[in-house]
């Protein structure tokens, strides 16, 4: 794919360097380029040439980047550019925002729903989109429930109510019970008891 962006090829390093300085001072309009030149910085440690150890120290010092947002240009141009090969002019027209916002979702998914994703990037407006991926991590929450935690959560938040104490305090209360009790006898009765939720469980997912 022949673009813009892909002009770096014969640049020397110290030309990459005041590069990023220029393309920084608008980075709307000029993300891709900078996402580029990052990370061809990061991937080959040019950064070690202006006396840094690490990435992360070189773009906060030498361009008063964050790294955050270094790294997310990064990632958006490996995503989106180097892995997907998104034409350029779709690329520009989304947004880095846009962009940015679905690619912890690209990133997970197989080819076809990338392309959904980046064609939905590319119909919504910012807030809707951010709202639908709201809705798509509350789902997925929902359906990664750890049954263990619910269960967990619901005896404690009982506990607390019966004895009318604080989660610490209840610890200390469970302490005193549990003091004197016999080990075996409670290994035995746990196991027991946890062998029973996981097949009770285990029959729930299946059916």
């Amino acid at each position: 794919m022949q673009s813009n962006y892909a002009r770096t090829e014969n640049m020397s390093p110290d030309e990459k360097f005041r590069a990023v300085a220029n393309l920084k001072e608008n980075l709307e309009d000029n993300f891709i380029s900078l996402g580029q030149l990052l990370s061809e910085i990061k991937r080959s440690k040019l950064y070690r040439m202006k006396g840094y150890e690490a990435f992360r120290d070189f773009v906060e010092a030498e361009y008063q980047l964050s790294s955050s947002l270094a790294s997310k240009l990064v990632q958006v141009f490996d995503t989106f550019i180097e892995e997907m090969d998104v034409d350029e002019a779709t690329i520009k027209e989304i947004g880095f925002d846009r962009l940015q916002m679905i690619r912890p979702l690209v990133a997970k998914a197989d080819w076809q729903v990338r392309d959904e994703w980046v064609e939905l990037a590319g119909e919504m407006p910012t807030k809707d989109l951010r709202e639908h991926i709201k809705e798509i991590r509350k789902k997925e929450k929902e359906e990664n429930l750890d049954l263990k935690k619910v269960f967990t959560d619901q005896y404690l938040e009982r506990m607390t109510a019966i004895l009318n104490c604080s989660r610490t305090e209840l610890n200390f209360k469970l302490a005193l019970y549990f003091q004197d009790a016999d080990p075996e006898a409670v290994k035995q009765v746990v196991r027991e008891r946890q062998r029973r939720f996981e097949s009770e469980t285990a029959k729930e997912d299946n059916n």
